[in-house]
This record gives C-alpha cells, sequence and structure tokens, in this order.
C-alpha cells in the first residue's frame, strides 16, 4: 500500500485592512505622477557613446570632418551646383532603436565595404532624395511638399549619389587599407530591415545636407564591431601615413590641325538593355509602351563615328533628352 506525504504549502502573508489601504494609496499617488508603480524587468543595456574613448571620439570626429567636406566637393562637381554637408553628429546606438528612429518613406541604401564584415547603410531623407533627383533629371534640385515613395526610376538615379558616399567613405579611410564598396540594394521602409541582431552596437555619422533650400539629415550606419580596427589604429599616437604616389606624368600638349574644324563627325548615344523578337517588332504600334529597366540609364555609351569613347548617364535639359559624359572608354 502506498502512502502520500502532503507537504505543506507556505501560505502568503495576511495584510491588514491599514496596511492595504496604505498600498492602495500608494499605487494612486504613483499613477497620479505619471510613474508606473510596477517595476519593469531588467533588460540589456542600450549602446549609446560610452562605446568611444574621448580620444577616439575626437579622432573619428576629425576624420569624419575630412570626409565631409571630400564628399561635399565630389557631390558638387557631380551635381554640377553647390553641395554642402558638414558633420552634425558621431554616436553609437542599438541596431533596433536605430530603425525606429528613420522615417517612413525613406531612402535606405545597403551595401558592404569589402572586406570588412557586416552591412553598412545609408539614410537619405525622401525630401533630399526627391531633389537630388530632380537635379539630376537637369532641373535645379526642386523642394517638394509632398512626401512619396519613389518610384524604381528615381531610385536607380539616386543609387549613383550612394556609390559616390560609399566610394569616398572607403577612400578616406587611410589605417585600412583596400576597402571596397559594393551596393547591395534599397529599401523604402526601414521596419523591413534585418541586417543586424536587434541589440548590435552601429556607429551613425550624422551628416548635415544641403542643397538649394533643402535642408536635411544624412546618416551612415555601420556595424560598430567591424569598426574596431579602424577605430583603434585611428586613435594611435601616430598618425597612419599615406605612401607619397608619384607625379603623374603629364603628355606635352598636341599642336591641334585646323584643317579639322569644319570636319563632322557623326555622334551616337546608345541605351543597352532593350530587346525584342522580330515578331513583337511586326506587333509594334502607336500607343504601345515599352518597359525599360531603369538600372541602364547610367549604362549608356557614345560613339564618335562608329568608335566607343565615353560612358554617359541619362538626363534631360530644357525640357528635352539629353546624356551626361561621365568617362572615356578603356580600350
Amino acid at each position: 500500500m502506498t502512502t502520500q506525504t502532503k507537504i505543506p504549502v507556505p501560505s502568503a502573508p495576511q495584510l491588514s485592512p491599514s496596511e492595504v489601504n496604505d498600498l492602495l494609496a500608494e499605487v494612486a499617488f504613483e499613477s497620479s505622477q505619471g510613474k508606473s508603480p510596477f517595476k519593469k524587468p531588467a533588460t540589456a543595456p542600450e549602446p549609446d557613446g560610452s562605446a568611444l574613448t574621448p580620444r577616439q571620439r575626437r579622432k573619428l570626429e576629425a576624420h569624419h570632418e575630412e570626409f565631409a567636406a571630400g564628399l561635399a566637393s565630389r557631390l558638387s562637381q557631380f551635381l554640377r551646383t553647390e553641395f554642402t554637408l558638414a558633420l552634425a553628429g558621431l554616436r553609437t546606438v542599438a541596431y533596433q532603436q536605430l530603425t525606429e528612429s528613420w522615417p517612413e518613406p525613406a531612402h535606405l541604401t545597403l551595401f558592404k565595404t569589402e572586406p570588412l564584415r557586416g552591412v553598412s547603410i545609408l539614410e537619405i531623407p525622401t525630401r533630399l532624395g526627391l531633389c537630388l533627383v530632380d537635379r539630376l533629371m537637369g532641373g535645379p534640385g526642386k523642394v517638394v511638399e509632398i512626401i512619396r515613395e519613389m518610384s524604381a526610376i528615381e531610385n536607380a538615379l539616386l543609387e549613383q549619389v550612394a556609390q559616390t558616399v560609399a566610394l569616398e567613405w572607403c577612400s578616406h579611410a587611410v589605417a585600412l587599407k583596400d576597402l571596397r564598396p559594393v551596393v547591395l540594394g534599397y529599401e523604402s521602409s526601414p521596419r523591413f530591415l534585418q541586417t543586424a541582431p536587434p541589440l548590435a552596437s552601429m556607429l551613425v555619422v550624422t551628416l548635415e545636407a544641403t542643397l538649394g533650400a533643402c535642408h536635411e539629415n544624412i546618416e551612415l550606419a555601420f556595424p560598430f564591431a567591424a569598426l574596431e580596427p579602424l577605430v583603434q589604429k585611428l586613435a594611435q599616437n601616430t598618425e597612419a601615413e599615406v605612401e607619397a604616389l608619384p607625379a603623374p606624368v603629364v603628355a606635352a600638349p598636341r599642336v591641334w590641325n585646323r584643317c579639322f574644324d569644319q570636319v563632322q563627325i557623326r555622334v551616337k548615344a546608345e541605351w543597352p538593355g532593350l530587346e525584342l523578337t522580330a515578331r513583337e517588332v511586326l506587333n509594334l504600334k502607336v500607343g504601345d509602351v515599352l518597359r525599360i529597366d531603369p538600372a541602364t540609364t547610367g549604362q549608356i555609351k557614345v560613339s564618335l563615328g562608329d568608335a566607343a569613347k565615353f560612358h554617359a548617364r541619362l538626363g534631360a535639359v530644357a525640357g528635352k533628352w539629353a546624356v551626361e559624359l561621365t568617362e572615356t572608354v578603356k580600350t
């Protein structure tokens, strides 16, 4: 026969009516002060500026001030108008907190800085992005009042700006050599970003940008763990030494033959990316719409006669289509 032993359960302490009234009064007082009488469970502390020592912060700020000046000069030449940038802040913040701070819609470009680990993010406010697109299309950089999500063609045009930003940042990271920017894509909603764990520490560089009447802040976010070698080298006593490059050899100027002044040369701009079958061509009629890949807007090739000489990108001048020469074709 099996016997069962009852284990006594300690009873909860009994409160007197006066003690109950005291607790209820305390809860009512805390609620009237806008405070919660209940303690929240402990969570992992979010990273903040304390992740950087004072010396590391000073070195990083000086480094990114030079980066902002160089990027402003490069973008001014690219846009053919004045574009100013100034370092507005530098901080470390948790990845989830960072993505929640970005508005929606936004233009978020995902890129890697090979061979560093992790995915970095460039956040361009939509208002500034639309101004940049207007300028790239030959306009003055008009400020829009209605914020909307960008189209595929506008994203493709703005990707050229993102590539310029990533390339300029890599060229200024002299402490880490052979960095190569690789654009992975773009996103309009920060809610769908999953490039890092929620509590991962991100180094955020905030740049104050001005294009005409548009003033917005651009943010560059890098995985802090991937940038630790750069932070440590910048904080060393000796500055990173840049190897002196040999002076470029300047070719002797050629004497132009005036006999060719009036010679006409056929200039042709080719836009790749659209192919149709012979049957599709025969079936074309007025009103048909041909879909063009927006990525090809920056892959136009300009030929002089039958020889391809320049790469160009699509734009508009005075309401007419035009192409801008970007670089020479290497032969």
